[in-house]
């Protein structure tokens, strides 16, 4: 390409001539506008690391903002900062607030539909005290990472962190029961008297009637829970007494404050295949009930009082030889127009398989016909009325009133009653412990009213009067004799003291010489003794004639005067 020669300027004519242009075919580019490209594509590489850098936003619903603060909260799992809060609003209808959450591009993946958040504050609860390290670092978000694959970017924070995260390893359970006690979310679960778990929700059903509670047990503990595994109420405190004195048994100082579960193998050496995960569960009252034997098929009967039933309530067991055999289902008043007087009718719930080796002996018993037909727990029933089963109300407990039914054997057979209305049988009433000895009492009072206690008195009060009268008698008339008399045996005591013991007495000096003459006597026979023993011819020939004693010999020896010798007879010799 060629250009055409430019026309030379015209000269002016005021001045030196213009210069001819001859424009470059090429274009070219001032390097000034180096400076801000270059400026552009730093800001460009920036804009690019921080979106790099810069992880998901999500938005979490909180009811309340206290201690979060927009730039300075962070969002920490496993004590990992994840992320940052952003900013703080309330939500559309001011009931709450609504936290945006700038995470990391690592914790991409937190942002899942399972994924729970909550702020992390000090707390006190059943476990402990948690939190602790907030009172100086401040309140953050604490993350619970799902496991779903569903990204989601608007969470609902929860109120109070989770019981249990998914990362823990365990199953759950869930137990049904009519009444929780004080069983709260976070109690502790026990098995032979060691936690494996806690409660981790609660809620009523739908129809207001059961109460559906969640358990977590923790691995490896979880494969004790298998399908003959039964769960109590293990709260509060379990106080029995019995013949073995008073038992005071509770599971933990955790159970008494905040109530508990408890399980354990219905038959130790039968426990059963491990359950499967989210299984069924009754949650019985106690261990007790837990442990009772299968209750089998149940049967409904009435037993008619006329008495008081109060002290009776809905669930009374009822007591068969000191087994519980059933329950009190239902009370009602009626009215017998006959005998115009009120009774109750009770209906109560039967398990006789509760009897267990004696209910299928029962069963087995060859019947009659009349029994064709029946069912084993109607048929065992039955059996029973015939040998004189009877219901009667007894007492419970002395100090609160309560009463509970006792079945027992009374003499004279009755027939099964089966109502017409309701195809109910009906077991024979016996008055109840209570109104036996009222009637009893009622029977001791007409006894006691039936004396003529009147009579008896008057009667009383004469014998007291002649009482008295021979009293004053007496007083009068043989008193002052009997005084006499007194006197009279003390002045004969007196004269016999005087006569008898007296040393100077006649009979005192008496007896003394008699005593001494009786020493004589004995001694005089003691010598006697003593020469017959040395010469004993002289029973025969009797004493030797004595020597005179010569001039001028000394002194013989003066010899014991010897007792009188007997005189001999006519045929012996004489010397």
């Amino acid at each position: 390409m060629t250009s055409s020669p430019s026309t030379p300027a015209s000269p002016s004519p005021s001045g030196p001539p213009l210069p001819d242009v001859h424009p470059s075919g090429r274009l070219r580019v001032s390097l000034i506008w180096l400076v801000p490209l270059l400026a552009a594509l730093v800001g460009l590489g920036l804009v690019v690391r921080t979106w790099l850098q810069t992880g998901p936003t999500i938005t979490i619903s909180f009811n309340t903002a206290e201690g979060l603060v927009t730039g300075t909260t962070e969002v920490r799992y496993k004590d990992v900062v994840v992320g940052k809060v952003s900013g703080i609003v309330l939500n559309d209808d001011d009931s709450g607030v609504i936290v945006t959450v700038e995470l990391t591009p690592s914790a991409a993946r937190l942002a899942v539909q399972d994924t729970r958040f909550w702020v992390v504050r000090p707390r006190i609860g059943i476990g402990g005290v948690s939190g602790i390290s907030t009172l100086l670092s401040g309140a953050y978000i604490g993350v619970d990472v799902g496991r779903s694959k569903e990204v989601l970017k608007a969470f609902k924070g929860l109120d109070k962190p989770p019981a249990v995260t998914h990362d823990q390893k365990g199953s759950k359970f869930t137990l049904t029961t009519q009444d929780a006690g004080s069983i709260s979310i976070g109690a502790p679960v026990y098995y032979r008297r060691v936690a494996v778990g806690q409660v981790v929700d609660a809620t009523l059903d739908p129809d207001g009637r059961r109460i559906t509670i969640q358990v977590f047990v923790e691995a490896p503990y979880d494969r004790f829970v298998t399908r003959n595994t039964r769960f109590w109420n293990a709260g509060g405190v379990d106080l029995a007494v019995s013949s073995e004195g008073l038992k005071l048994n509770t599971q933990s100082l955790a159970t008494v404050l905040a109530g508990g579960i408890a399980f354990q193998p219905a038959d130790e050496n039968n426990p059963g295949e491990p359950a499967p995960l989210d299984s069924t569960f009754e949650l019985y009252a106690d261990a007790g009930t837990a442990l009772a034997p299968a209750d089998g098929p149940s049967i409904e009967a009435l037993l008619v009082f006329r008495e008081s039933t109060r002290g009776l309530a809905i669930g009374t067991p009822v007591d068969f030889l000191g087994i519980v055999v059933g329950r009190v289902k239902d009370i009602q008043p009626e009215y017998d127009t006959s005998r115009r007087s009120f009774f109750a009718r009770v209906r109560v719930e039967l398990f006789l398989e509760r009897l267990g080796p004696a209910y299928r002996t029962l069963t087995g018993l060859d019947g009659d016909a009349a029994e064709a037909g029946m069912q084993p727990p109607l048929r065992v029933l039955r059996r029973l009325i015939d040998q004189g089963l009877h219901g009667q109300l007894r007492a419970g407990n002395l100090l609160t009133g309560q009463q509970y039914v006792a079945l027992f054997f009374k003499p004279g057979n009755r027939k099964l009653v089966v109502q017409r209305k309701d195809s109910v049988p009906e077991i024979p009433s016996a008055p109840g412990s209570l109104e036996e000895i009222q009637t009893q009492i009622e029977s001791i009072v007409t006894k006691l009213d039936s004396i003529p206690i009147v009579d008896i008195a008057n009667d009383l009060r004469s014998t007291v009067q002649s009482a008295n009268s021979l009293l004053k008698s007496l007083d009068g008339q043989v008193l002052p004799e009997t005084k006499q008399t007194i006197v009279e045996a003390r002045q004969l005591i007196r004269s016999l003291d005087q006569n008898l013991l007296s040393p100077d007495s006649a009979l005192q000096q008496d007896l003394g010489r008699t005593l001494e003459q009786l020493n004589r006597t004995a001694a005089s026979f003691r010598t006697l003794a003593d020469y017959l023993e040395q010469h004993p011819e002289a029973l025969l020939r009797g004493r030797p004639a004595e020597p005179e004693p010569a001039s001028a010999a000394p002194p013989a020896p003066e010899i014991p005067p010897s007792p009188p010798l007997r005189a001999p007879t006519a045929d012996a010799p004489r010397n």
